[in-house]
């Protein structure tokens, strides 16, 4: 039996996707966990707010990690 796997590259790409899900929960949680240490404490304000873009960079970059895949495997055959 002979499988043609040559029209699943698309099928890659949305799997590949959907890892884009995790990072924009895990900046909506810190996002909502950044504005409650603040409320806490407003005098930490700059550090928390430093630690927050630090946090949603990484988050970012392993959407755009996940985007990049999810493009690669469209173009490449």
């Amino acid at each position: 039996m002979d499988i043609n796997i040559t029209g699943l590259g698309p099928l890659g790409a949305g799997l590949a996707a959907l890892g884009v899900i995790g990072p924009g929960i895990g900046i909506g949680i810190l996002t909502g966990m950044a504005a409650q240490a603040i409320g806490r404490n407003p005098d930490a304000a700059s550090t928390i707010r430093a630690q927050f873009i630090l946090g949603a960079a990484f988050a970012e970059g392993l959407g755009v990690l996940a985007i990049v895949v999810a493009i690669l495997a469209i173009v490449l055959k």
